[in-house]
């Protein structure tokens, strides 16, 4: 095959795989999340209720291959009648509201977080209101379920009760917070202490042997955009492994022995619990629209590490190092995560995001240009003898070997390769993917500013200046790249594929867009270079072959 065919087959796979994998979710966004019907007795202040433990048990017909199935979970194995859940909806009075300086969190009378509230400028809602990541329809972190089904039952009516103070400040460090739920055969403790970052501390205790599960909650919500993004549940084994199940992926008898982290997570933010130490057994509840529910297994006490809120790097790092490996990129990560650190490490010297990706895509730039070069330098010389391999077409047409044959040795005789383009244009494939997970997923871009009038890299440009730019320069890239279409259609999709890019990258983030204009930029000096370097070395050639010949 010529080397100019598969380069153009390449460039046509990328551009099918760009809008297979960005597209995808423009054109087919996901479903939004089915609210929780009521399935089981209803409680005095319910509306909605969760799927039940009985019913999902019934589901599960064999364990994953990342799950284990020695000792079987109480969860999936409770006896008797489906065991209820709390009203994921309270209209009683809050027990305890927590301030720091960054967030407000409230406790309500189910001894749960009912809602977070973000209080920093840049994590401010389309209507520029505090960011509350809390779902009022699915189910809270620190909610408790029994596997006994009555005590169950008589928990998700009874309050809990505060025995302190209904206000904790957390201006001047860390705060406890102790709620108590007496029941008719055991009372439960939980005694949280909260921490200024977003970090608590949790430990439930019961009077006499009753087993029960804690979940970190249904996955915190910050935004609701139509790009393909990765939410769900993310569970790190006890073999180092991250295991990620995605909304509407959960079978519902995925089960994790020893994990360290176990989080739910959305796009910029998470809630978790986590023990380096001794680990936690983690089950997963499979709810109706199929999204995962975690929960932990406890008896009599349980002590796990917590956080709710952003997945900002720094803020993780500061409370674990391990901790880190909450944020995910889906697919891509083994490149992602990599990515991800280098741009940190640029924006902790420069300050800015917008000036760490332009610097960043120079890196890469740089990394591949000994592969580019060569590449590049390959389409040159084959564009010139564009008009001997049409000639050796045309006179072995009817004899393919042979021609193939011929091909062979004009490409040896003027040391053209014509393979030589194609790595670069393969390399870029996952490289622009896993940037774009990045980019995407980074909640440090979020009200991060670059200049002028781009306030927020994670947001659209609004006056669509960096789109135009993108396009434009993708139209003079092709100008200047060397090309010989035999296929009209391939022809046409290239012409217009400018204008295709630069309408579908409109409302895309400006850090994103800003990537691709300043890649195609590069891309175009590279270019430049390339063909005075190969006009230089056209010239030697001449000039030696007349030595030669005089």
């Amino acid at each position: 095959m010529e080397q100019q065919d598969l380069n153009r087959r390449l460039l046509l796979a990328l551009a099918l795989s760009f809008f297979v994998f960005i597209g995808y979710g423009y054109f087919f966004p996901p479903a939004p999340p089915a609210e929780t019907v009521q399935t089981t007795q209803t409680t005095t202040n319910s509306t909605h209720q969760t799927p039940t433990v009985d019913t999902v048990s019934k589901q599960a017909p064999a364990p994953s291959s990342s799950a284990t199935t020695a000792n079987p979970s109480p969860l999936e194995s409770a006896s008797g009648t489906t065991a209820a859940s709390a009203p994921v909806q309270s209209t009683s009075s809050v027990l305890a509201t927590v301030k720091a300086e960054h967030f407000i969190m409230t406790i309500d009378e189910f001894g749960r977080i009912s809602q977070v509230e973000l209080l920093e400028a840049r994590y401010y809602d389309d209507d520029g209101q505090n960011l509350k990541i809390l779902n009022v329809n699915e189910v809270k972190p620190l909610e408790v379920r029994f596997s006994d089904v009555k005590l169950n039952e008589e928990a998700f009516k009874t309050p809990y009760v505060n025995s302190g103070d209904q206000t904790v400040d957390l201006s001047n460090g860390p705060q406890t917070l102790t709620l108590t739920q007496t029941l008719s055969t055991v009372t439960l403790t939980k005694k949280i202490t909260f921490k200024p970052t977003g970090e608590y501390d949790v430990t439930v205790t019961t009077s006499s042997e009753a087993p029960f599960f804690i979940t970190p909650g249904h996955r915190p919500v910050a935004d609701e955009s139509m790009y393909m993004l990765v939410r769900g549940a993310l569970v790190k084994d006890a073999e180092g492994i991250i295991n990620t199940i995605e909304d509407g992926d959960a079978e519902g008898y995925e089960k994790f022995q020893n994990a360290s982290i176990a989080s739910s997570f959305d796009r910029y933010v998470t809630s978790l619990f986590f023990d380096f130490d001794k680990g936690m057994n983690v089950s997963i509840l499979k709810e109706k629209n199929g999204d995962p529910l975690i929960f932990i297994e406890g008896k009599n006490d349980l002590q796990l590490g917590a956080y709710i809120g952003p997945k900002d790097h720094e803020v993780l790092k500061s409370i674990n190092p391990g901790l880190t490996e909450a944020i995910e990129f889906g697919f891509f990560s083994f490149l992602s995560t990599p990515f991800y650190k280098v741009l940190l490490w640029i924006n902790n010297y420069v300050g800015n995001w917008g000036w760490a990706i332009i610097l960043f895509t120079l890196l890469v730039k740089l990394i591949l240009f000994p592969l580019s070069y060569k590449g590049m330098m390959s389409m040159q010389k084959l564009k010139d003898l564009a008009p001997k391999m049409k000639e050796i077409k045309e006179k072995y047409k009817g004899d393919p070997a042979k021609m193939n044959a011929q091909m062979m040795e004009m490409y040896k005789k003027h040391g053209a390769n014509p393979m030589g383009g194609c790595l670069p244009l393969i390399l870029q494939i996952p490289v622009f993917f896993a940037l774009y997970r990045v980019l995407l997923n980074a909640v440090e871009l979020q009200g991060a500013p670059w200049i002028l009038w781009i306030e927020d890299l994670s947001r659209m440009d609004p006056y669509f200046v960096l789109p135009v730019l993108m396009g434009i320069s993708m139209w003079f890239q092709q100008h200047i790249t060397p090309s010989n279409f035999t296929d009209p259609l391939q022809e046409k999709i290239f012409k217009f594929f400018p204008i295709i890019m630069t309408v579908f990258f409109i409302y895309f983030p400006s850090g994103l867009v800003l990537y691709w204009l300043v890649n195609n930029l590069f891309t175009i000096a590279q270019q430049y270079f390339i063909n005075h370097m190969y006009a230089k070395h056209k010239e030697a050639a001449i000039a030696s072959h007349k030595k030669t010949k005089d």
